[in-house]
């Protein structure tokens, strides 16, 4: 093995290796050698996620359904389950580069459509199980979708899509009610009718095998085709930044209906032949901690609405798993320093602020398998294969303590791989720009402010929603926190804080003076909320990020009246 991939060998042998070198000596090369297949001449992910690791015996997949039934899936078996899917979509005349769309909750026959698929050459696009027909409609128009794939529970959702794909459906036991609604094809009816030999369609470096879409909360949904050559970027990620070994047992709580869960849940684990877990049900305190005990996890990885749940739930939730995980990373916003604190505490664990978009994957990074220092309030250093920068609005590089936007160097990013949005001119400039607003710190690493549209300017200061939002987080009073600028006459901008509160306190001014005095001997005079108003639930995307810009569009709105 290339030294780039045999890393578990030099942990267990001399520790976790030093980042600064690493980073220095990095070679995308090196990671595409360990690949079955050549990224120029021909590769396909099935063979890449599947197939080279179908071992007899070695575990691929663990489920644990929302109804108390649990199975495990080799990836033996998902070789042939694939195989049979793909002999499916030939027969339907899918061809190798044809879109297939997935509408279904965490179950095997999800990772049986996306392994066959990529079997097939074929592209897997997901549909978030929580999407009304609307958003579904819009996504498989703009992929062009040639079929779609979903369970009894969403299959109503489909019959108010116009001009719909042809539709195949997982039943589940009751067959009857297949034929009662009219599934166009019967999930594991034509299973059985297929064969298990496929041989897999290979394709190359720039062909894509995931049509993602963005979440569509500055503007519509865009498509991102990401290619093959993605696969680099999300080796590096799960092996060195959430680091992944082969003693783990691994569990991304995100929905691969997203970039993070089917990015990181699902394709980096299964390409470094690692079992997977998918547990069906909803996301709860008492849920993830069953999970963690009973699959004993070690290596947990998901968002900071779901840690802050966590923390919500009480250290005597947590007790029983307290010393079980070893490392922990959070994305899809900025961790909190109470979150770390807390982990740190009543669950004895690690857990690692990480960075990245849709377009992007992960790129920025406080790296669980390499050594380096972590700072608080600090979203780390550019993953290996990345160079990120820090610009002004001209395109030039800022140094240390400037606030500019956070952009990937395209030149000197040899696992950079988004070109542009889908049926869109590529964006060939010199930097993709993030629209995040960051600043680089002494020793290198970035440290997250907010979006470009979340800064407040109040009375001249420039404010992070982010610090203000922390500050209030470790208020025990405090679940949840979001931050927003209030149009003022006088100031511009006031700070206006929206708060869910812990069911133990109770609305009232003493506790809104008590918060205000709370946030202004943390940060600054300038930075306390001037007002705060509670709330029971703050606004999100389906994938659980805030979305600021509602709470800031009804102040403006407001404050015109």
């Amino acid at each position: 093995m290339s030294s780039a991939l045999s890393a578990d060998a030099a942990t267990a042998a001399a520790g976790i290796p030093d980042y600064a070198q690493f980073y220095a000596d990095f070679s995308a090369d090196s990671i595409a050698a360990e690949l079955s297949g050549n990224l120029q001449t021909g590769i396909n992910a099935c063979i890449e996620c599947c197939d080279r690791h179908a071992t007899p015996g070695r575990i691929a997949l663990f489920w644990e359904g929302k109804n108390g039934r649990s199975a495990t899936y080799t990836f033996a078996q998902l070789k042939e389950l694939s195989g049979r899917f793909a002999n499916f979509l030939k027969a339907q005349g899918v061809q190798p580069g044809d879109r297939v769309a997935g509408l279904l909750p965490r179950t095997p026959e999800l990772l049986i459509a996306i392994l066959g698929t990529w079997r097939a050459g074929a592209v897997y696009q997901p549909l978030f199980t929580a999407f009304g027909s609307k958003s579904i409609e819009y996504r498989v128009a703009a992929s062009e979708a040639r079929l779609i794939v979903t369970d009894a529970d969403n299959r109503y959702k489909l019959a108010e899509v116009p001009d719909c794909p042809p539709i195949m459906t997982v039943a589940g036991d009751n067959q009857a009610q297949a034929a009662d609604l009219g599934f166009d094809f019967n999930f594991w009816a034509e299973m059985e009718r297929q064969p298990t030999e496929f041989a897999p369609v290979m394709r190359k470096a720039d062909d894509a095998f995931i049509m993602l879409f963005t979440s569509g909360t500055t503007g519509p949904a865009k498509g991102v085709a990401v290619p093959l050559r993605a696969m680099l970027a999300f080796y590096v990620y799960t092996r060195y930044a959430m680091d992944v070994r082969p003693e783990d047992a691994f569990w991304n709580i995100a929905d691969p209906g997203w970039a993070y869960g089917l990015y990181y849940c699902v394709t980096g684990p299964l390409l470094m032949g690692h079992a997977i877990t998918f547990y069906e049900g909803s996301f709860t305190v008492e849920s993830t901690y069953r999970i963690i005990d009973k699959y004993k996890i070690t290596n947990l990885a998901g968002s900071p609405t779901a840690y802050r749940m966590l923390i919500a739930g009480g250290e005597a939730a947590a007790a029983p798993v307290k010393g079980r995980l070893r490392a922990v990373s959070s994305a899809g916003e900025p961790l909190n320093p109470e979150v770390i604190r807390w982990f740190r505490e009543h669950l004895a664990c690690l857990i690692n602020d990480h960075y990245g978009q849709t377009e992007t994957g992960m790129v920025l990074c406080n790296h669980h398998g390499l050594k380096h220092e972590v700072h608080m309030g600090s979203a780390g250093l550019a993953m290996p294969g990345y160079r990120l920068a820090v610009l002004d609005d001209d395109q030039n590089e800022l140094g240390v303590g400037e606030p500019g936007v956070l952009a990937v160097d395209r030149r000197h990013s040899p696992v950079y791989w988004f070109q542009g949005y889908w049926q869109q001119d590529a964006d060939n400039g010199d930097y993709y720009i993030t629209g995040d607003t960051v600043e680089k710190n002494q020793d290198g690493s970035i440290s997250f402010i907010g979006r470009g549209d979340d800064i407040i300017t109040s009375s001249g200061y420039r404010i992070g929603p982010f610090d203000v939002e922390s500050a209030l987080l470790e208020h025990p009073a405090v679940v949840e926190a979001a931050v927003v600028g209030k149009p003022d006459p006088e100031r511009t901008e006031l700070v206006k804080a929206f708060v869910v509160l812990s069911k133990d306190y109770q609305v009232s001014e003493e506790l809104i003076a008590e918060l205000q005095q709370y946030v202004k001997r943390r940060l600054a005079a300038h930075s306390y909320p001037r007002e705060i108003e509670f709330l029971t639930e703050l606004p999100k995307t389906p994938s659980g990020k805030l979305q600021r810009f509602i709470l800031r569009n009804q102040e403006v709105a407001k404050s015109k009246m």
